[in-house]
C-alpha cells in the first residue's frame, strides 16, 4: 500500500492519501454505475498506477444485456473521473475500461410464463 504525497501550492504541509482510498473512490463510482457489475476478485478488476501526468485507471466489468457497451464505457470514465477529481486533488490523465463479459437475464421458468399468458390474454 503506497501513501501518495501531494503538495498544495501555499499551504503549510502535506497531505497524503493512500492508494487504497482511490482504489476505494473508484469502486464507488462504479457501484453507482447501472448496467455494470463488479469483477469478482480481490482487486474487483481495478488497477491504478500514480504518474506524473496523473492517475492512470484500468478497469475490468461485467456489463449486463440490454445496455450500450461503448455507452456505459463512457459513464464509466467520466464518472471516475468526476468522483476521484473532486474527492481528491488528484486529476485523472487516463481510464481504459474492460468489458470482460455480459451477463443475460435468466430465461423465465413456465410457471412464470403462463402468468404472462394470463395477463395478455386480458
Amino acid at each position: 500500500m503506497a501513501s501518495i504525497r501531494y503538495n498544495s501550492g501555499g499551504q503549510k504541509g502535506k497531505i497524503t492519501y493512500n492508494s487504497d482510498i482511490v482504489s476505494g473512490i473508484v469502486v464507488l463510482s462504479l457501484r453507482e454505475t447501472e448496467g455494470i457489475e463488479l469483477i469478482p476478485s480481490k482487486s474487483k478488476g481495478i488497477k491504478i498506477c500514480f504518474e506524473k501526468e496523473g492517475v492512470f485507471v484500468d478497469i475490468s466489468v461485467i456489463a449486463h444485456y440490454g445496455y450500450s457497451v461503448p455507452d456505459l464505457a463512457y459513464r464509466i470514465q467520466q464518472s471516475i473521473k468526476q468522483m476521484v477529481e473532486s474527492m481528491t486533488n488528484y486529476k485523472i490523465a487516463k481510464v481504459d475500461v474492460h468489458v470482460q463479459s455480459v451477463v443475460f437475464p435468466e430465461a423465465a421458468g413456465p410457471q412464470e410464463e403462463a402468468a404472462t399468458d394470463e395477463e395478455d390474454k386480458k
